[in-house]
């Protein structure tokens, strides 16, 4: 499965790790097919970091009204590229999603890798605060 999000800047493209976290992705693919992250903003970027988005309120503290469990396993690696859901604490994923600018060791284990990016790595260093998500798109691999 793959998820490509578009930004004014181009568009990122990721391969979406189901077998390993199938309620993460699920939820991802509903909320996406959904239009749901259609015109949010990318509210949080810390440029050599991150860059985090998803949230409707546009602030951190928004989600879509539900959360799931977590996925996370002390072994998945945050790099460059890495998909992965924000989250205020264990079992409080829901819509917020970010994207590591640079290799994140201290991070593995605290939140649900999902992903990984596959293309539009140049999007990635251009995206800064306040840039909207035009669309994500979930297709299949066949």
């Amino acid at each position: 499965m793959l998820a490509e999000i578009s930004t004014h800047e181009g568009v990122m493209k990721f391969e979406l790790y189901f077998k390993q976290t199938p309620n993460t992705v699920a939820s991802f693919a509903h909320l996406a097919d959904s239009g749901f992250y259609k015109g949010l903003t990318f509210h949080r970027v810390i440029q050599g970091f991150m860059i985090q988005g998803g949230d409707p309120k546009g602030d951190g503290t928004g989600g879509p009204g539900y959360t799931i469990p977590d996925e996370s396993s002390g072994s998945q690696k945050l790099d460059v590229g890495t998909l992965a859901m924000a989250n205020a604490g264990p079992n409080t994923t829901g819509s917020q999603f970010f994207i590591c600018q640079t290799p994140q060791p201290q991070l593995a284990g605290r939140y649900n890798v999902f992903g990984k990016m596959i293309s539009g790595f140049d999007v990635l260093t251009r995206v800064e605060k306040g840039d909207p998500i035009l669309d994500v798109k979930i297709t299949e691999v066949k």
